[in-house]
């Protein structure tokens, strides 16, 4: 069985899309516990930086080393490949990153998740308008309603009924998301000349790099490295280059619409996961409906009898 018939199987896709969702949102538990470890304040934007530019250029230098050692060319690519590298890098790592961190100091983190949920909404209407056989749908149309939905119910609080909106706030956690949605699909699109394996290594390291540059040079500095705390960076520096990888796969063989609505699951199971390992409460029924929602709605979007997901 070939890759495209690998990663265009319904059954497998559903797996390893929930997989990877599930992997971004341990990220939450996982860099709350990182800050927390190299004692990092949640109002020092550019050591926050600076610590995701570690994670990302692990992340990236993971990817890489397991290219190598599959017999990938590391080093076969044009002059075109490496502008369109650093692009990604530039956008997909760099700028998400750097207007996430910024808006998620300004606003709360309720509200940072359901902006950041709208990275579903942004990829299925860029798709609709990119791609001919990527249209929007009713089963698409329930399908973002009900993850939307879910989303909205695990994070409810007092804090919803507040309808203020700050442009360097829930602004730059909404152009965040619009930028993973629009580099994924044009992560999409450069895969088509360069190993999808190249294509996530070499844009989580650019971009690290420029975190960390970033970072670094307005004293973003990261200390008090100790076995728990390195043990906790190489994890999320691990899970990115994992889900990043298997994302981009399912991009290339997928329809970015029916890829992008397994996102609403990132802020559900980042929840569940942050009240297992932070030690807070897990046992809310608003998690449990969340999730059975967004569930249905995936279900919805992918299912197609006796068909294959295909682009």
């Amino acid at each position: 069985m070939n890759n495209k018939k690998i990663f265009t199987n319904r059954k497998i896709v559903i797996l390893l899309a929930s997989f990877c969702c599930i992997l971004w949102g341990s990220a939450y538990p996982g860099v709350k516990s990182g800050y927390a470890l190299f004692k990092i304040s949640t109002d020092n934007i550019f050591s926050e930086l600076s610590f995701a530019g570690y994670r990302f250029i692990i992340a990236g230098l993971m990817v890489l080393i397991v290219a190598l050692f599959s017999s990938k060319n590391l080093f076969s690519l044009t002059r075109k490949n490496i502008k369109e590298l650093i692009l990604l890098g530039l956008t997909q790592t760099t700028l998400q990153y750097m207007f996430f961190y910024i808006g998620l100091a300004h606003t709360s983190g309720v509200k940072a998740s359901i902006m950041n949920s709208t990275s579903a909404f942004f990829s299925v209407i860029l798709a609709h308008f990119l791609y001919n056989d990527d249209r929007i749908n009713s089963r698409k149309a329930i399908g973002c309603i009900l993850g939307f939905i879910g989303v909205l119910l695990v994070n409810f609080s007092s804090d919803l009924l507040n309808f203020s909106f700050k442009i360097n706030g829930e602004g730059f956690i909404a152009v965040a998301a619009f930028a993973f949605s629009a580099c994924s699909i044009y992560g999409k699109k450069i895969c088509k000349s360069i190993d999808s394996m190249l294509v996530t290594g070499y844009q989580l390291l650019i971009g690290g790099l420029v975190l960390l540059i970033l970072g670094i040079s307005n004293k973003g500095h990261v200390t008090n490295f100790t076995i728990g705390s390195t043990l906790v960076l190489l994890y999320l520096g691990l899970l990115s280059a994992v889900a990043f990888s298997i994302w981009t796969i399912l991009l290339k063989y997928n329809k970015v619409g029916s890829i992008a609505l397994f996102n609403f699951l990132i802020p559900i199971s980042g929840a569940i996961l942050s009240s297992i390992f932070l030690k807070e409460n897990i046992f809310d029924w608003e998690n449990a409906v969340a999730l059975i929602l967004v569930c249905i709605g995936v279900y919805i979007v992918n299912h197609h009898p006796n068909k294959l997901l295909k682009v």
